[in-house]
């Protein structure tokens, strides 16, 4: 299937390692321009190196998404590169694990900080420029939680909870300006994260980043245009629910 995304500018945010990774190396195996983000710059420039061996462009940024002005940069950073932007995925690193009662009034702050307001932020950036055009896709990073609250990770679903709320209603403001919002709800991958909180090797399935990636790379495709609104389950069927 042709995703209708050569040529096509992504930005991808937090994208050195694990599933931000696996989202732009997808969009490049699509022949789309791409732009990556991270912290760390041995990890960033060693993702740039893969990427760009797929034979497309790509812009790596040294940046921390969870600063307020790094959506703004970022995505004037991509126009100038690029001329344009076409889609954006959101991603950022999860919050520390803990209980219901365990976080400080800081530690929400933080959270809500890190996996709501960076995601909006850029999505705010990003729309001015594709409603000019009148096309583009929003794809967020965040967690089966929003479904299903995990045990031990309360930061992680009571902000990236939220978030979905917000996407909901936002996806029916874009839409008919050719723009779909969706959710990439991963469940257990072969991720950093995934090994420092200790559930990889706990005897559930476990997905590849590189797949997930190309499931995002169908949410911001051409033959996606009709679907808007959806936080999609990646997660090997774990979830239960019918909702």
């Amino acid at each position: 299937m042709d995703l209708g995304l050569r040529g096509r500018t992504a930005l991808v945010t937090a994208s050195s390692k694990g599933l931000g990774k696996g989202s732009a190396l997808a969009f490049a195996e699509e022949g789309a321009n791409v732009v990556i983000c991270a912290r760390g710059v041995e990890a960033l420039r060693d993702a740039e190196r893969e990427i760009a061996a797929l034979g497309v462009d790509v812009l790596a940024i040294e940046a921390d998404v969870t600063e307020p002005s790094a959506p703004r940069s970022l995505v004037d950073r991509t126009l100038e590169a690029f001329g344009g932007i076409d889609i954006v995925v959101a991603n950022a690193g999860g919050p520390p694990p803990g209980g219901s009662f365990d976080p400080a009034d800081e530690d929400f702050e933080s959270a809500f900080n890190a996996n709501f307001l960076t995601s909006v932020r850029l999505v705010k950036e990003a729309v001015p420029h594709m409603r000019a055009k009148g096309w583009g896709r929003c794809c967020l990073i965040t967690s089966t939680s929003v479904k299903e609250p995990i045990p031990g990770l309360a930061l992680s679903n009571v902000s990236r909870t939220g978030l979905w709320a917000w996407a909901k209603l936002a996806s029916k403001e874009l839409f008919d300006d050719g723009i779909t919002l969706n959710l990439a709800c991963p469940g257990l991958h072969a991720t950093e994260r995934s090994r420092a909180l200790g559930i990889v090797d706990g005897g559930e399935p476990v997905g590849d980043p590189a797949d997930f990636g190309r499931v995002v790379a169908f949410l911001c495709s051409e033959p996606a245009r009709f679907v808007s609104g959806v936080a999609l389950q990646v997660d090997g069927g774990r979830i239960k629910g019918l909702l």
